[in-house]
């Protein structure tokens, strides 16, 4: 079975509410009144589980793993209550299609994170996945504000996957920096809060999915773990542990657009941590292929095309 772990959709109303609210405006510093050229026919795309098993079929993708693109109706902008109307929204039509579809959609659902308490009882028993950003209004998951959330994730045993829904600061804006560097520093940054804060030492069964290979962040471990050396003072909460030893605490996903990249993942993580995910409607076209033509074994590929997947949301 071939898994997309990284398929966006959208939902008609939550995008028209979110409408020059999110990154992709600059939060409305740059107004968009219409979607680039070529654009606007993948955002309709993203709206129709009709459309998207089309190109899941011409892919070859048996299964996908659907997120909220919160990039382009992320809800955090809104006060607490409003975006949990929104994320609500979401869910039902996640759930919907899932219930369509059950063979092909594997739904996930967004909470009002600004709020923890409030997404807190919005969390069901049952919920297999979780569609976070890695920080609401400047505050990173890894956060004592946090720690009650992560509890009850624990609690359930929930599959949590990462997407940050984008940098605010304006210096990323220009040259829509915020995609292509900006979103592989808050992967970086949410990783460090995550570990140095604690949360993966005192949970390490959480199963937590970051987008993007997790960005920078694996890539750099000399200098990360110089600090263990040097302050330790800064691994107070990590049981005494390296920044690197908890690098297979994560789970990745494939979505990184350079095979050196993946090999670097594959031999740093290793493939029992590695999803496949392709960013649609706009990322990888052939994300099948981008694993075939990067691994060493067939285990391997079955590995990341699915086998990982569906150990992370028990799927049969």
């Amino acid at each position: 079975m071939i898994v997309d772990f990284h398929v966006h959709m959208l939902e008609e109303h939550v995008f028209k509410a979110s409408t020059n609210k999110t990154v992709f405006s600059g939060f409305g510093a740059n107004p968009v009144s219409e979607p680039r050229p070529g654009v606007r026919e993948l955002l309709q795309r993203s709206m129709r589980p009709e459309a998207i098993l089309e190109d899941m079929d011409a892919r070859g993708v048996d299964m996908a793993v659907v997120s909220s693109s919160t990039v382009l109706q992320g809800t955090s902008w809104a006060e607490p209550r409003t975006d949990l109307e929104l994320c609500r929204r979401c869910n039902a039509s996640l759930a919907e299609w899932e219930a369509r579809y059950p063979k092909r959609f594997v739904s996930s659902v967004v909470l009002p994170l600004q709020d923890p308490s409030l997404a807190i009882k919005e969390l069901k028993p049952g919920t297999k996945l979780i569609n976070a950003s890695s920080s609401y209004n400047g505050v990173y998951l890894g956060d004592p504000v946090y720690h009650p959330f992560w509890e009850a994730v624990n609690d359930i045993g929930a599959t949590v996957w990462i997407h940050p829904e984008g940098v605010r600061d304006a210096w990323f804006q220009r040259y829509a920096l915020w995609n292509s560097a900006g979103q592989s520093i808050e992967e970086a940054k949410v990783m460090a809060s995550l570990i140095y804060e604690g949360i993966l030492h005192g949970f390490p069964d959480l199963k937590i999915v970051i987008a993007h290979g997790g960005g920078y962040f694996p890539h750099y471990m000399g200098r990360m773990d110089r600090n263990h050396a040097n302050r330790p003072d800064t691994v107070k909460n990590t049981g005494g542990r390296k920044p690197s030893e908890f690098l297979r605490s994560f789970h990745y996903d494939t979505c990184v657009y350079d095979p050196q990249v993946l090999k670097v993942l594959l031999e740093r993580i290793g493939a029992d941590r590695l999803v496949m995910g392709s960013d649609y409607p706009v990322g990888e076209k052939d994300p099948v292929d981008f694993i075939r033509q990067n691994v060493s074994s067939e285990d391997e590929m079955r590995l990341i095309c699915g086998g990982n997947a569906a150990r992370l949301l028990n799927l049969h």
